[in-house]
């Protein structure tokens, strides 16, 4: 997984440095051909180390992976999470693949392709960064267990008026906006950050698959918006709960505030 992100990383990196085009599939969701690129040589190469697994990812058709559901081993493939700011030109994009087995994420490595940094974790292998240069860090979440002493990471270009009130109510100590979902965990899983909130709809299930198996490698905990955990074999492939990644100490505290009732 972490050579097919590379491969991947290595491909959004060349279009990125390039004057590319870029088509819309609806509103504010853009998509380039380094989304394109990426998605087919990711589900190539899995295809070719792992043989018939399901593959669900955002730029395939979704007659490629008909059968997901209920699958022991699926992977989820986010091939450039953050086209909003690729498209703005401002790094915060990565490279996602995530492997569930029976409905649970086991391993996922999120790669940076404007930095050259990768994060990896699993249930076996445990959780560590590396640098463009090949040093391998272990990380771990941080001991944090006061909001008031929290530092959250929050979406920059899905802001709400909900999560304004919600962060204002946590009462802590410091909201960095973020770009890609992938990046906003992974400064959890590397003690960056205390804990990530999107307490409405957060993407699909490639948005989380590998973030979540990373936080949870590292010792972290995440569930949907209402404190369940997802379940990745389906059905239902939108995260429509939300999503927290935090680093356990703090992750009832911010749930029992995110269910009191909006002001």
């Amino acid at each position: 997984m972490l050579r097919v992100a590379r491969e991947a990383s290595a491909i959004v990196a060349r279009i990125y440095a390039t004057n590319f085009s870029v088509d819309y599939k609806g509103p504010a969701d853009p998509v380039t051909q380094a989304d394109r690129e990426a998605n087919a040589l990711i589900c190539a190469r899995l295809a070719e180390s792992f043989g018939p697994v399901p593959i669900v990812a955002e730029e395939s058709d979704e007659s490629a992976f008909a059968g997901w559901v209920g699958a022991p081993r699926v992977f989820f493939v986010d091939p450039l999470d953050g086209t909003l700011e690729f498209v703005a030109r401002n790094g915060d994009f990565v490279v996602m693949i995530g492997l569930a087995e029976k409905g649970r994420p086991v391993a996922g490595v999120v790669m940076a392709p404007a930095i050259g940094v990768v994060w990896a974790g699993g249930e076996s292998v445990g959780a560590y960064e590396v640098e463009a240069d090949g040093t391998r860090t272990p990380i771990r979440v941080t001991d944090t267990t006061l909001l008031s002493r929290a530092n959250v990471v929050i979406s920059r270009s899905h802001p709400s008026e909900r999560l304004q009130r919600l962060i204002e109510r946590l009462g802590v100590e410091k909201a960095t906006p973020r770009g890609s979902a992938g990046l906003k965990a992974t400064d959890v899983a590397s003690g960056r950050a205390d804990f990530y909130l999107h307490p409405s709809q957060a993407g699909k299930r490639w948005d989380t698959c590998a973030p979540e198996a990373i936080v949870n490698a590292a010792g972290g905990v995440c569930t949907d918006g209402e404190g369940r955990a997802i379940d990745y074999s389906g059905p239902e492939l939108a995260n429509t709960k939300g999503f927290l990644a935090s680093n356990g100490k703090l992750h009832q505290a911010v749930l029992d505030i995110v269910h009191q009732r909006d002001k």
